[in-house]
């Protein structure tokens, strides 16, 4: 029996559904036109059972995550577990930008206090503003809470240094001390990928903001 010949990529975007899913996986960063239609292509050579276990896994996801009350980190419960665990240091609050920079602090067991989640931070070139991202909770976070210290730990690029700027002016007032991860992070990188000793140094020698 001849198997069947592979279609093109190219031809892909004709078919209303497919073109529908290619651009769908275009919508996920990091995913260009190829990528799209090489993921949309490896659906359809799926076995139905396995596409639609997929679809079931991004369905659930949608319908049993979400923010945490407190920390705005994605979680299934509320309050999340980190915020829930009673071995917490609650007088510390690490602010990052992402939750993958969650799963990244807490890998390196060096942090024990708790987090709080921007989902962003500020650029204006990008449309971003303040109001944008998590800042208004963390600002009434801190004032319900016994909080003594916030640690910035936003990613050492253009858009992590203002916003950790605009935060360390907008909390000064809170009588709260303000630290930032040392530079032992490099420039321009991101928490996501860093190894978890240069993560650990990082916090060991984290400075006051003056």
């Amino acid at each position: 029996m001849v198997s069947p010949r592979p279609i093109p990529f190219e031809a892909l975007p004709t078919v209303a559904p497919v073109a529908r899913l290619v651009e769908a996986f275009h919508q996920l960063p990091g995913i260009g036109p190829k990528s799209a239609q090489r993921l949309a292509y490896y659906v359809i050579r799926m076995p139905e059972e396995e596409a639609r276990a997929l679809a079931e896994a991004i369905l659930a996801v949608k319908d049993g995550i979400g923010l945490c009350s407190q920390c705005m980190n994605i979680t299934d419960r509320d309050p999340c577990a980190i915020c829930s665990g009673g071995d917490r240091d609650r007088s510390v609050v690490c602010v990052v930008e992402e939750a993958l920079d969650v799963l990244a602090l807490e890998r390196t067991r060096a942090f024990k206090g708790l987090y709080h989640v921007l989902h962003g931070v500020i650029s204006p070139m990008n449309g971003v503003g303040p109001e944008d991202i998590k800042i208004k909770e963390l600002v009434r976070r801190l004032g319900d809470e016994s909080v003594r210290e916030v640690v910035l730990a936003l990613n050492p690029n253009l858009t992590g240094e203002a916003t950790a700027m605009y935060l360390q002016r907008l909390l000064k007032p809170l009588d709260i001390k303000i630290t930032r991860l040392a530079r032992g992070l490099p420039v321009g990188g991101e928490l996501e990928y860093a190894d978890e000793m240069t993560l650990i140094r990082a916090f060991e020698g984290r400075q006051q903001l003056s």
